[in-house]
C-alpha cells in the first residue's frame, strides 16, 4: 500500500530523484530565476519544435480541417515533424481512428508526442466516486496514446475547496492515474491551466506530494490566471515548473511589427527553459484572435527560431 500523499512533504521527491526516474526529462542544471537573462549558448537540437493541435481549434471546430489530417498539415504547411493532440477532437470518431491516425503520421514522417485531455472530470474531485470516475475516464486516452506512440498524456489538476484540501485531493487523484499509466510506459503531465494549477508553487508541491515517477509538468508560457483577481508571475512560475517538465508549451497571442510576442518575453522564457536542463520538444500553441491560425502558427515558429538564433544557435 502506498503512503497517503497528503502526509508527504512537498519536497519529498527531490529534483534529482524525479529526473533520474522519468524517461522524458533531462538530468538538470540549476533553474534560472525570473531575472536571469545572461547570454547562454542554446543547443538548438535540444529543442525541436512541435505543434499543439489547439493552435488550429477554430479551423477544426468549423470543419475546415479534419482531425485525422492534422499530422499531414503540420508537416506540409508548417514544416514541423511532431504533434500534440487534443482529445476533444477525437471523441466522436469511429472505431479504428488511432490506427488510421498512426498510419498517416508514419506516411508523413510525423511523430506523436502526447494527448491533451480535457472534459474528463476533476482529478481532485472531493467526491471519491467522481474522482475514481475521472481516473477511469482517462484510460481510453492512455490506450490511444500508447497506440499512437506518444510519451505522455496531459491532464488537469482541477479540484475544489481550500488550498490544502485541493492539494491533498489532486495529489491522490494524480498518483492513482500515474499508477494506471505505468503499465503503458506513459507519463502523466499536468499543465498550469487555470485555478490553483496556475499557481506554480501549489502545482509543483502537489506533484511532488503525489510522488510517482510517471508524474511531471507541462509548463505553458501563458496560462497563469489563478483567479479573476490573481495572476501568477509567468517567469517565476516557469522556473518553478521546469524542474518537473516533460513537455513545454510555447503559448502566443499576438505579435508586434518586430515579430515579438506582445505580452511575453520569449528570450527570457527560453533562457529559463534552457537553464533548467530540459531537453525535448517545445510545442507551438497559438491562441490569438487577430491573426489567422496559420499565420499565428508561422509567427510563433518564426519567433522561436529567431530567439534560438539570437541565443547562439
Amino acid at each position: 500500500m502506498h503512503a497517503n500523499p497528503a502526509m508527504r512533504s512537498p519536497l519529498s521527491c527531490s529534483r534529482r530523484e524525479f529526473l533520474v526516474r522519468t524517461s522524458i526529462a533531462a538530468v538538470g542544471l540549476s533553474v534560472a530565476g525570473p531575472d536571469s537573462l545572461s547570454a547562454i549558448a542554446l543547443d538548438r537540437t535540444r529543442f525541436p519544435i512541435s505543434l499543439a493541435q489547439w493552435s488550429l481549434h477554430r479551423m477544426l471546430g468549423a470543419g475546415q480541417l479534419h482531425p485525422l489530417d492534422f499530422p499531414e498539415v503540420t508537416k506540409s504547411e508548417y514544416g514541423l515533424g511532431a504533434v500534440e493532440y487534443v482529445n476533444t477532437f477525437y471523441r466522436d470518431l469511429p472505431a479504428g481512428w488511432t490506427r488510421e491516425l498512426k498510419a498517416r503520421c508514419e506516411g508523413s514522417g510525423v511523430r506523436s508526442l502526447l494527448i491533451m485531455c480535457d472534459g474528463e472530470g476533476r482529478i481532485g474531485d472531493p467526491d471519491p466516486h467522481a474522482r475514481s470516475t475521472t481516473i477511469e475516464n482517462h484510460v481510453r486516452w492512455l490506450d490511444a496514446a500508447s497506440e499512437l506512440g506518444c510519451h505522455s498524456i496531459r491532464v488537469n489538476a482541477a479540484s475544489e475547496g481550500a488550498r490544502e484540501e485541493q492539494y491533498r485531493l489532486a495529489a491522490d487523484g494524480l498518483r492513482r492515474l500515474a499508477e494506471r499509466a505505468d503499465p503503458y510506459g506513459l507519463s502523466v503531465l499536468v499543465e498550469n491551466h487555470g485555478g490553483l494549477s496556475s499557481d506554480a508553487s501549489w502545482l509543483s508541491a502537489t506533484i511532488r506530494a503525489a510522488d510517482h515517477p510517471r508524474l511531471g509538468t507541462l509548463p505553458d508560457f501563458g496560462n497563469w490566471q489563478v483567479s479573476d483577481s490573481e495572476r501568477y508571475d509567468p517567469y517565476l512560475g516557469l522556473s518553478e515548473l521546469m524542474p518537473l517538465a516533460g513537455a513545454v508549451s510555447a503559448k502566443s497571442h499576438d505579435f508586434g511589427a518586430d515579430g515579438e510576442e506582445i505580452g511575453l518575453d520569449y528570450r527570457r522564457l527560453l533562457s529559463i527553459v534552457d537553464q533548467s536542463g530540459y531537453e525535448g520538444w517545445i510545442g507551438i500553441e497559438y491562441e490569438g484572435q487577430r491573426l489567422s491560425e496559420p499565420d499565428g502558427i508561422r509567427a510563433t515558429k518564426g519567433l522561436l527560431e529567431k530567439t534560438f538564433a539570437e541565443m547562439g544557435t
